[in-house]
């Protein structure tokens, strides 16, 4: 695709026939009113890094609701609960309550409140079980063994045959392309795992499963075989707006051009230059390819930043030209600052590391920048090791995200299997789980034991195939007294806490620290009033806590941010410095020979870049040796050559 280019727009007068509460064109600048005002038809709206996206969706749910439409005809689909909540709770501030009527969620999250809804058409049991990543792979694993030979070899991972599955379902594609392209060290066995993959979906229909592939893939079937209920939705949901558009896959894109079926009513906000997720499935042609997938699309740019100073978007704006495909775009801010960003060339990466640290205490100290408000972005997790050790050094507390999280601990989804059977009795890899943590009990006791349990309520107790019956019989009688509190989740969290103390004194020498997990997880429980609205959203939207935040208590103090590009979308900091950024490694090796993953690696740079509030300092080590390619890397990185030095000083560590 070339470059489009976007024409300039003349604002009319607004008619006044309308009484309105909120000054429109006093709380927004041209082109966020151009985009709020908005009301009938497809609109694009490609929203620059730090250009008020968030703002301009606010704004339009409340001028729909104030130009008189029902807020339940509205959707807004988002990637995170929170930031719907946040946007819905704006709105509701800005005019009145009625903007949280409005239906607002993930893709995930509407299309379970979707499918529940229709199940029966599409020969569910509206108790379905959401399973997460590793849940799934446990299935994978137990079909795995079966189907491959012991003595097989070069045999894709449990992981590795959930990404082919995944991919293949969010790009709309069969897995035999995927493994084609993406892992062809594997096309040896492509028949063995197309064999696993299609006894996975046997597996899960059979015994009411659903992955959050399956979510997104069932509502699309639904949509696109009763034209009934695609008729109803549609005309339900009139206006529709999806928020960070460009991170949208296929079938994401699918859907909503299905649920605009019957008005063509889609505002999309993204920016092309942010879609940098294509690992999880996002499909960077959708926000390029959304003119020709409506008809008489109007485009609309947000290109003031309210971020950064104008110094270092002039850096981004130089970054972004080097872009082959892309909405052409300028940001601009009226923020002004003396300090131009720098790159910073350190003999190797333990120097690099000694710089960022003396550089943080002068800011901290000398420039009272506070550590919350300074962070060290990495292109990889494994880029700040020597960094991590100076900062130990010097005594300087930081935070590194990409940790567990305290939701995929063994013990906190010990507790869940247990919620998971109580809710779907068919769900055989919960009742394997818990099974298996009874004393006596193995992979072969509890194949033996499942159709025992699941087939009947009451069991005689001397027919059971083990030796210490008197623990199963204890945890068939747990499940069955808990079927009274499914409407009472806190309550039910607590008589599975009771039961499963000493199983977990038992099993983790650690289990004071596991005490906390668990504590924390009741008091999440008590904010539901339905075990299948809890279940649900721990599946859709898990707490975003690490066990070192429960461990801690969460940490209050001030802290250095250390992170990967991938992690800080979204967030902003005051001073930003991009660690290793040489080339081999920013961009990475792997994407030398795909032009389509070295333009994402430039548009992670542009993400890096637009973190900055005032300061950017970019780094790099002259002399670095990467030991998966044997290699030494010396060059700075690609996307800054050629940029004057008046856009990006030029420092060299003595």
């Amino acid at each position: 695709m070339n470059e489009v280019t976007l024409k300039k727009y003349t604002l009319k007068k607004i008619s006044t026939d309308t009484e309105y509460k909120i000054d429109y064109e006093k709380e927004l600048n041209p082109s966020q009113l151009e985009a709020v005002i908005q009301k009938e038809g497809a609109v694009l709206v490609i929203a620059g890094a730090g250009s008020g996206k968030t703002r301009t969706l606010t704004y339009r749910v409340a001028r729909l609701i104030e130009d008189g439409i029902n807020p339940k005809n509205i959707l807004l689909l988002t990637f995170t609960k929170k930031a719907a909540q946040e946007m819905l709770s704006r709105a509701s501030i800005v005019l009145d309550s009625r903007c949280e009527q409005v239906a607002g969620g993930t893709f995930h999250s509407f299309a379970n409140v979707i499918l529940r809804k229709y199940s029966s058409l599409l020969e569910l049991k509206n108790n379905f079980t959401i399973t997460d990543r590793a849940d799934s792979e446990d299935i994978i694993n137990h079909i795995r063994a079966k189907v491959i030979d012991k003595q097989e070899k070069r045999f894709p991972k449990k992981n590795t045959i959930i990404e082919i599955y995944s991919k293949a379902v969010n790009k709309n594609i069969p897995s035999s392309e995927i493994i084609e392209k993406e892992y062809k060290h594997f096309e040896h066995c492509t028949d063995k795992i197309n064999e696993i993959i299609r006894q996975y979906n046997n597996y899960k229909r059979s015994n009411s499963v659903l992955d959050y592939d399956d979510l997104l893939l069932y509502l699309k079937i639904l949509l696109e075989s009763n034209s009934n209920v695609r008729k109803k939705l549609s005309n339900e949901y009139k206006y529709i707006m999806v928020d960070e558009y460009q991170d949208t896959n296929t079938i994401q894109a699918e859907i909503v051009k299905l649920l605009a079926s019957e008005h063509n009513n889609v505002m999309a906000v993204g920016d092309d230059s942010q879609s940098i997720y294509s690992f999880r499935g996002a499909n960077f042609k959708n926000i390029l390819d959304f003119p020709n997938m409506y008809e008489n699309t109007k485009i609309i740019k947000l290109e003031q930043n309210y971020r950064s100073s104008q110094n270092i978007l002039a850096l981004a704006n130089e970054v972004l030209k080097k872009a082959k495909e892309k909405y052409t775009k300028n940001l601009f801010s009226t923020i002004e600052n003396q300090i131009k960003p720098a790159i910073i060339v350190a003999k190797d990466s333990k120097t690099e590391a000694e710089f960022i640290v003396q550089r943080v205490l002068e800011l901290s100290e000398e420039e009272n920048i506070p550590l919350n408000e300074i962070c060290v972005l990495a292109r990889s997790a494994r880029m700040t090791y020597n960094l991590e050790i100076e900062l130990s050094k010097k005594n300087i507390p930081y935070k590194k995200f990409g940790g567990m999280k305290f939701i995929e601990t063994a013990h906190i989804k010990d507790v869940i299997a247990y919620m998971r059977v109580i809710l779907n009795p068919s769900d055989v890899i919960s009742y394997t789980r818990i099974l298996l943590l009874l004393d006596g009990v193995g992979n072969q006791s509890a194949n033996k034991l499942l159709p025992f349990i699941m087939s009947s309520e009451t069991i005689d107790e001397k027919n059971l195939p083990v030796k210490n019956s008197e623990s199963v019989i204890n945890l068939i009688q747990l499940i069955n007294s808990c079927q009274k509190d499914i409407y009472n989740p806190a309550q039910l969290v607590r008589n599975i806490l009771n039961y499963y103390e000493p199983i977990l004194i038992n099993k983790y020498d650690d289990y004071t620290k596991r005490q906390k997990d668990l504590e924390h997880f009741l008091m999440l429980s008590e904010k539901y009033s339905s075990l299948e609205d809890f279940l649900s959203d721990l599946a859709l939207e898990p707490p975003d806590s690490s066990v070192e935040d429960i461990e801690s208590g969460y940490i209050k103090d001030e802290y250095l941010t250390l992170s990967t590009i991938h992690s800080a979308k979204g967030l902003e900091y005051k001073a930003v410095f991009i660690i290793g950024a040489v080339d081999g490694r920013f961009p990475s090796l792997f994407s030398f020979n795909s032009t389509e993953e070295m333009e994402e690696e430039l548009r992670l740079m542009y993400v890096a870049i637009t973190r900055a509030k005032t300061h950017l300092s970019i780094t790099y080590p002259i002399d670095m040796f990467d030991y998966s390619t044997n290699m030494v890397l010396s060059k700075p990185s690609r996307f800054l050559d050629g940029i004057s030095q008046d856009i990006l000083e030029k420092w060299i560590i003595e």
